[in-house]
């Protein structure tokens, strides 16, 4: 039986908003955790806070349930070279992105973590950050916000992976402002959201999502 938990970065400091969140997890892999199930195996979020947390949660399940197949997801927080076509370079520059130790204390400019190479299929990104991931399903989000959402302010680029996040926020807000559910808000929105966006539509517009995905139905069998 293969058990994979994925420790998540987001939910807050709360820990009824960390359940939401993973509640909106688990809808966005709902595929995913019904094809472990099948396999009589099991596929588990964690939403852990701050990425610090999720970092610090992820290397204790290495050393105290290395039985199990454990996993880190969180935002790149800065821009990263497009993935490669082999997925062991992919790994790599994935840790090396979270390795770099420049401006430590500043989200987007180095973590400075402690990771091997060998960890790198391990540790997956959310590039540059999870609304990448919501912006890429406009009709999702016009369902979602209704009356007064402005769609055409949102980003037009195909590759969401390259939008900055300054620039992604501005766009998410100006999109949202004069809705009833107002502005956009990550606590407020972005867990009921997740229940709502299509992978199928992430997937076309973020390439590291599909990675992801991927090495999920891998991992499970």
């Amino acid at each position: 039986m293969t058990e994979i938990v994925v420790y998540v970065e987001g939910g807050g400091d709360r820990v009824a908003l960390q359940v939401e969140l993973r509640q909106g997890f688990d809808a966005l892999f709902e595929k995913e955790k019904s094809l472990a199930k099948e396999k009589r195996g099991s596929l588990r979020f964690v939403c852990c806070g701050g990425r610090e947390q999720a970092y610090s949660a992820f290397k204790n399940a290495l050393k105290v349930n290395s039985d199990r197949i454990n996993a880190l997801l969180v935002d790149s927080e800065s821009a990263i070279a497009p993935p490669d076509a082999d997925e062991a370079k992919n790994g790599i520059a994935r840790v090396a992105h979270l390795r770099q130790k420049a401006g430590i204390g500043v989200r987007g400019q180095g973590d400075g973590w402690e990771l091997s190479d060998d960890l790198g299929t391990h540790v997956h990104l959310m590039v540059q950050c999870m609304e990448s991931w919501i912006v890429s399903d406009h009709d999702a989000l016009e369902g979602f916000y209704k009356q007064g959402f402005k769609k055409s302010t949102l980003p037009k680029r195909i590759d969401m992976e390259q939008e900055p996040k300054a620039d992604l926020y501005d766009k998410l807000k100006r999109a949202t402002k004069d809705t009833q559910k107002g502005e956009y808000g990550k606590i407020k929105h972005a867990s009921k959201l997740l229940t709502m966006i299509d992978p199928e539509e992430i997937a076309k517009r973020c390439s590291r999502f599909t990675i992801f995905r991927a090495w999920l139905i891998d991992s499970i069998g």
